[in-house]
């Protein structure tokens, strides 16, 4: 057991709490298989009836995944415990997805890669004036991974490409009106929403709906149109060229952006939630994705990206290829072949 997570039942709750306050939350290998394992008991357990997922304390909901080990290992062992962590990372976000019971997640604070993927399956998504989601692994060479795929092609008008893209940061009311949250509530009656819930878990739907208010407007709206003509196109080129075509204050700001991310990751985004709209099974999406990450963790944009953002916090990413023109077909199509059988992704 970890002291990293919190696991404990109250009545007929089973109650998840993230404790990596000063990492934000962000998940390591052994918190993984902590959850999994309590998920894997509730779920055979008559008494639990509800599992509620929330983070300790501090300004984290969950971060993501613990980056600099996967780094680590890109560097040192080449891939081995990166791919194992992936692995089993990925066995947790799709154990949650087909869960027979209902989760509630209170995404109260920043909410990124891998708590995009410990969110998004929950029945009921709680965002606060304190949530900040984001997929923002275009900037350290990554890509949106942890069931991204799935979730982002879903959304309407495009959003989902240009979240991927440009790694753009949702508040809580934009979270609710995307669809990423289910339901906004004030921090502050988040203890009352709990433990009314952990007394009368088959009341979930009316005391969420009971303590939510009206959010305030959600300011992605009013780019709505833009974004859908922007980044229509599944082609990275013709986004582009798109918004260098738009003389606006918007879009010179997008395609600013865009520069300073990885061409790879951008081109492999595109193609992920292009493939990932066809799926029709969430463990499919997984598979492609652990596809992917075997492979993006050892290209040179990961190890260089994370240093520049993270380690050095220079901000000054040198990608390798530089440029979107060097990006080849053949390089996105080999990050996306299958897997030798013996190490394709299974789930639990």
């Amino acid at each position: 057991m970890t002291d990293e997570v919190h696991i404990h039942t109250h009545g007929k709750a089973g109650h998840i709490s993230l404790n990596r306050p000063k990492a934000l939350h962000a998940l390591t290998l052994d918190m993984c298989h902590a959850m999994s394992a309590a998920l894997s008991r509730w779920e055979s357990d008559d008494a639990v009836e509800i599992v509620l997922l929330d983070h300790a304390e501090g300004r984290g909901f969950c971060a993501g995944g613990d980056i600099n080990v996967l780094r680590n290992s890109a560097l040192n062992d080449g891939g081995v415990s990166g791919r194992a962590f992936f692995h089993d990372e990925y066995q947790l976000n799709h154990q949650m997805f087909e869960y027979a019971k209902p989760i509630v997640a209170f995404m109260d604070g920043i909410t990124m890669g891998g708590g995009v993927g410990i969110s998004q399956p929950a029945k009921y998504r709680v965002a606060t004036e304190n949530t900040r989601f984001a997929m923002p692994e275009t900037g350290i060479g990554l890509f949106p991974d942890v069931g991204g795929g799935w979730y982002l092609s879903r959304l309407g008008g495009r959003l989902g490409q240009f979240l991927a893209l440009t790694g753009a940061r949702l508040d809580g009311a934009e979270c609710l009106w995307a669809g990423l949250a289910t339901h906004y509530l004030p921090s502050d009656k988040l203890a009352e929403a709990k433990a009314r819930i952990v007394e009368h878990p088959d009341r979930v739907e009316g005391i969420l709906a009971e303590l939510s208010i009206a959010p305030p407007e959600a300011r992605i709206a009013d780019n709505a149109d833009r974004i859908a003509k922007h980044f229509a196109s599944d082609c990275l080129e013709d986004i582009l060229a798109s918004l260098e075509a738009d003389d606006s204050e918007w879009a010179a700001k997008e395609r600013e952006t865009l520069a300073t991310k990885s061409p790879q990751t951008c081109k492999v985004a595109l193609r992920q939630l292009k493939e990932s709209s066809y799926l029709t099974d969430f463990a499919a999406n997984m598979t492609m994705e652990y596809r992917i990450a075997s492979r993006v963790l050892l290209r040179p944009d990961f190890a260089e990206g994370v240093r520049a953002v993270i380690v050095d916090k220079t901000g000054d990413p040198k990608w390798n290829p530089a440029t979107v023109r060097e990006v080849k077909e053949e390089l996105i199509d080999s990050i996306f072949a299958p897997l030798p059988a013996d190490e394709e992704w299974k789930p639990l």
